[in-house]
């Protein structure tokens, strides 16, 4: 049909250089010159305009660990987040197989935030009028950004740990035929993106830091990630193939460790720890649970943001990397950072062992958070600053769970009471996924869905003057 949108493969999204270089030029020309236009599917990748993996390293003067700590910046994305890569893949294997159709079929994009808000963007470019559900509790900008970027939304009651008033509402919502659920938590589009695209440029960067920066060896020894689809963690997979030793370590909050020991709670983690076990998690491959205080990721954020005449006086932070820093993290990327901290000294890693983790959005989407933390905590003085310094320097090695093959079974077993009892999955379905195999199958599905898109979509050439 001529009114579908196609965009990148996920060959194209790992490595952007493969386009048509015209495409390419006019793409990236749209980045920030025309933001709305749908040539910026093509921009859907973790490469910058010189094709090099978009990161930043930590310097050693915050962490105060010897292992140096990589992080793959995603604010650089269309839509201010990486999580618009899940969402393109997932509309766009739904459209290859027939399911969705724009004009016909409205998406539903469950979320507490940032798959929200990239479904507010990707939905639109792909011609789909875009409906996203999501807790009334979740930050202002949140909002603002999904009604700025074309779509409607639906508040349910609760913080980011209520998911299940999410899908109780998309349950009634698709009851009308022409809705079509985006479920980010069940869709392995969202495994393939993280496995295919986000775990291919960590072991690409770990090459690069070595070869052309002299940071670590080109050894992985751990990759860690907060949960709250748990799409990214699924980079783990990819990166362990290559580097067998690596340790994938997931992360939740204190206030909220299922996981760590089928805990429940509210928290202030926007984008993670979600009160259940995600059907698209591969349990059975994860090393570590590790929790997080949601206060210290305020505090530590406010410290990124506001406190940099301390960072650079007291910790020594040279200049280039503050301004690196500023405006790369949201609540949950200071999360990654302290879990990526406590796994270096959990594990004693060195300065040949690369730490790889993830920030997921950028500060825009958080100003009103850091308000409310000053409302209840006073202003970022010097004094709160050279405290919050401490929360990255002190960093504690409890609240850590080895995933042991007893532990990874409960883990398993936990997905049984979302989504068997309360989602309709069949038990089989959930025995499935306890074998190796089954997720080798939903790797390989990668160079299909690549060819179906090839095959559909034309010629790319057409784009450049279209």
């Amino acid at each position: 049909m001529s009114n579908y949108v196609y965009g990148p493969t996920f060959a194209e999204m790992r490595d952007p250089s493969l386009l048509p270089q015209e495409l390419r030029e006019k793409a990236l020309a749209a980045l920030h010159g025309a933001p709305l236009d749908p040539i910026n599917l093509f921009n859907i990748t973790w490469k910058t305009a010189q094709d090099t993996v978009r990161h930043l390293v930590l310097p050693q003067a915050l962490t105060g660990v010897r292992a140096p700590i990589a992080v793959l910046v995603g604010n650089g994305y269309p839509s201010g987040s990486h999580k618009v890569g899940p969402v393109y893949s997932c509309l766009i294997e739904k459209q290859l197989n027939g399911l969705i159709q724009p004009e016909k079929h409205v998406p539903i994009f469950p979320s507490t935030g940032n798959f929200g808000i990239g479904g507010a963007w990707g939905g639109p470019r792909m011609g789909y009028k875009s409906l996203v559900v999501l807790p009334e509790e979740m930050s202002r900008e949140r909002f603002e950004k999904i009604r700025a970027f074309g779509a409607d939304v639906i508040a349910t009651p609760g913080c980011e740990s209520n998911v299940k008033e999410i899908y109780d509402k998309v349950n009634e919502l698709k009851q009308d035929p022409t809705y079509c659920s985006i479920n980010q938590f069940e869709e392995f589009g969202n495994y393939r993106f993280h496995y295919g695209v986000t775990g291919e440029a960590a072991v690409e960067l770990a090459t690069w830091l070595a070869e052309e920066r002299g940071i670590g060896s080109g050894r992985i020894g751990a990759f860690v990630s907060a949960m709250g689809s748990a799409g990214t963690i699924a980079a783990a997979d990819r990166i362990k193939q290559s580097h067998p030793g690596a340790a994938t370590v997931g992360l939740e909050p204190i206030q909220c460790p299922t996981l760590y020991n089928v805990g429940f709670g509210g928290h202030r983690i926007e984008g993670i720890g979600d009160k259940h076990v995600t059907w698209i998690h591969n349990v059975h491959a994860m090393d570590y649970m590790m929790c997080i205080d949601d206060q210290a990721c305020l505090e530590g954020l406010s410290l990124i943001q506001e406190g940099t005449a301390v960072l650079a006086e007291e910790a020594g932070v040279p200049e280039a990397d503050l301004e690196c820093m500023q405006g790369t993290f949201g609540v949950s990327g200071v999360c990654n950072v302290l879990g990526a901290i406590k796994t270096a000294k959990v594990l004693d890693l060195g300065p040949d062992d690369l730490i790889v983790t993830v920030a997921t959005d950028g500060f825009d989407r958080y100003p009103s958070v850091l308000e409310k933390l000053a409302e209840e905590t006073g202003p970022p003085t010097r004094e709160r600053s050279l405290r919050r310094l401490e929360i990255f320097h002190r960093a504690t090695s409890d609240w850590v769970q080895e995933g042991t093959r007893e532990v990874r079974t409960r883990w398993h077993n936990q997905k049984y009471f979302t989504w068997v009892e309360q989602q309709g999955k069949h038990v089989d379905e959930l025995r499935a996924l306890a074998d190796p195999d089954t997720w080798v199958a939903h790797q390989k599905q990668i160079q299909d869905v690549d060819a179906k898109l090839v095959a559909s979509r034309g010629d790319l050439a057409q784009l450049v003057t279209s």
